[in-house]
């Protein structure tokens, strides 16, 4: 069975690059998965996961900025930014995966991906944003 937690860490990946490489969205998903083969079902759910945060993110980065207390996005670590993108991205357009089983693949890819403190700074700011959603809305 594809893993949807290696299709969220190819996803958040595929935004680190993307925030910091001044690449196009369809450059680094190219280059990603050339260098990255992966089974059809993991690479398609990662590029729509990417494609989506990339296509969102005028509206992802005022919501998250509105639940990160005291924090700029910009100072944020560049990963944690981007698993909080993900995620957020996640929670308001795919109503069908659980809202928890979103924010605990989050939290995993932080254990994994980021630093000291990492976990409990997404948690906090993951828990304010689904707190402050509709039940199950869709779209931004």
């Amino acid at each position: 069975m594809p893993s949807r937690r290696k299709s969220r860490e190819f996803a958040m990946q595929m935004l680190y690059q993307w925030d910091l490489g001044g690449n196009t969205p369809e450059q680094v998903a190219a280059s990603f998965f050339a260098e990255r083969p992966a089974v059809h079902e993991v690479e398609t759910f990662a590029r729509q996961l990417f494609r989506g945060a990339v296509d969102d993110i005028a509206k992802l980065d005022p919501m998250i900025r509105g639940h990160a207390e005291n924090w700029r996005l910009e100072r944020m670590a560049a990963v944690d930014r981007n698993i909080l993108r993900l995620a957020v991205y996640e929670l308001v357009n795919l109503p069908e995966t659980p809202p928890r089983a979103v924010i605990d693949e989050a939290l995993e890819i932080a254990r994994r991906f980021s630093g000291e403190g990492s976990v409990e700074f997404v948690n906090g700011i993951l828990d304010s944003v689904l707190k402050a959603l509709p039940a199950r809305k869709t779209g931004i």
